[in-house]
Formats: C-alpha cells, structure tokens, sequence
C-alpha cells in the first residue's frame, strides 16, 4: 500500500481543498477580530469603571447632604410625597413663615385634605387656608409637570423643594426642567445620617441608593428629549376651594 503523498496533505492554516487566496483572508480576518475584541472589552470596562466611579460620587452627595436649621424665606413650598417625615417637614416650614403656600404633590387619589391634616396633626386653619394638594402625579416627572401648573398659576418666583435627601438631586433636575423661572431651595430631609461612608456598610442603603442613582442617569439622558407641554389647567385641589364646598 502506497503511502499518501505529502502534496495532498494540508498546509497549515488552511482546510482541506481551501484555495490559497482563502487562507489568507482567514488570518486577515483573524488578525482584525482579536484587536477588536480587545476594544470592546476594553470600552466595556471603561464604562463600567465610569458608571462605578459615578455612583460612589452621587453616594458621597447624598451622604453629605444635611437639612438646613434656618432655610431662606420663599414665596411657596412643594413637598413630593413618598413618607410621613417629608411632609411633617413641610407643614413645619409652612406653620413657620417659610412660605406663603404649601403644595404637597403626588397624593393618593382617596385621600384628601381633611386627612393629610389629621395625619400630621396640622392646623385645621393653615391647611384650610394655605395647603393645597395634586392627586394627578405619579412619579417624579408627574411632580415636576404639576407643580409647574401650580407655581405658574400663582406667579411665584422662589420655591422651597422638600424631599428625602436621595430624593433630591433627581427631583431637582426634573424641576429645573418644567421651573427654569423660579428659584428653586433645596429641604433635603435625612432620615438616617450616612456621612463618613456609612452607606458603603448598610446594604438597604446601598439599595436605595443604588436604584436612585440609576434613575438620576436616565433622567439625564431624558434632557435631550422635548418636554411635555404643561399647558393644561391646574389639577391641584384648591385648599380655599374646599374650605368653601
């Protein structure tokens, strides 16, 4: 039995029957793929690094972040609900010359005034007089459309925003948007103090922060979108309007 000649063996880098002209744009191909490879790991890292480094920032804010003893005086205050403590906050502020009216945006549908009053242990006469509420937000954005309704419709220029401190630096970007008139006071109200890294050890405040910070990243990519008109007409409820009914 004669042994296989040597010509039909394969040379290497190329497959059985492969043309010559093949084999090099196999290993042209090769050649290109591994540095492209190495780029998009490379970018994937780069992004990570960035998005890492991004939120240890934003948790570094947040933790330092403290409410202020004596806040300036402001035509209205807006508290966002979302906890007791946040409106307990504002209804001080209002009780004490802060502002001249109170919006508390975002309550839920069933409730009214009558029963933010008694969940706060509030003035009957302030809230009757000076607090109004918007049942039609439901989320941030919703908060910064219709507080724009309400600020515009009472010409104010210099609002207090209330909002838990993680709260904060989104609330007020989506503010700036509908509200780029007014003035616009941080009241940052912290339930849990996390200064000195404190929240690198507590993992549902890593959690929180975490999830707020994502968010904070989408709300920036949303600026370059066109915003939604707020022209409608006011949904607030109207404190003297029921007072009145």
């Amino acid at each position: 039995m004669k042994g296989k000649d040597i010509s039909d063996r394969a040379t290497p880098g190329e497959g059985i029957g492969a043309q010559p002209g093949e084999a090099r744009d196999g290993r042209v191909f090769s050649a290109f793929k591994l540095p492209a490879l190495k780029l998009s790991v490379g970018a994937i890292l780069l992004v990570g690094l960035v998005f890492a480094g991004g939120f240890g920032l934003f948790a570094t804010h947040i933790s330092g972040m403290s409410t202020p003893d004596d806040p300036e005086r402001a035509d209205a205050i807006i508290v966002l609900t979302g906890g007791q403590s946040r409106i307990d906050a504002a209804v001080s502020l209002l009780k004490s010359g802060k502002g001249k009216r109170l919006l508390i945006s975002g309550v839920h549908p069933a409730a009214d005034l009558g029963d933010l009053q008694a969940a706060t242990g509030g003035d009957k006469k302030l809230f009757s007089c000076c607090v109004d509420i918007d049942h039609a937000a439901l989320d941030t954005i919703g908060n910064a459309e219709e507080s724009a309704k309400w600020v515009s419709s009472h010409a104010y220029s210099r609002v207090i925003l209330v909002t838990n401190n993680y709260h904060m630096p989104r609330s007020l970007l989506e503010m700036r948007r509908y509200l780029s008139n007014a003035d616009l006071l941080p009241y940052p109200v912290v339930n849990h103090r996390l200064d000195g890294g404190g929240w690198m050890t507590k993992p549902a405040a890593l959690r929180v922060l975490f999830t707020e910070y994502t968010k904070y990243i989408a709300a920036l990519a949303r600026g370059v979108m066109p915003l939604r008109s707020v022209a409608e007409p006011v949904t607030v409820v109207d404190a003297q309007a029921t007072a009145g009914g």
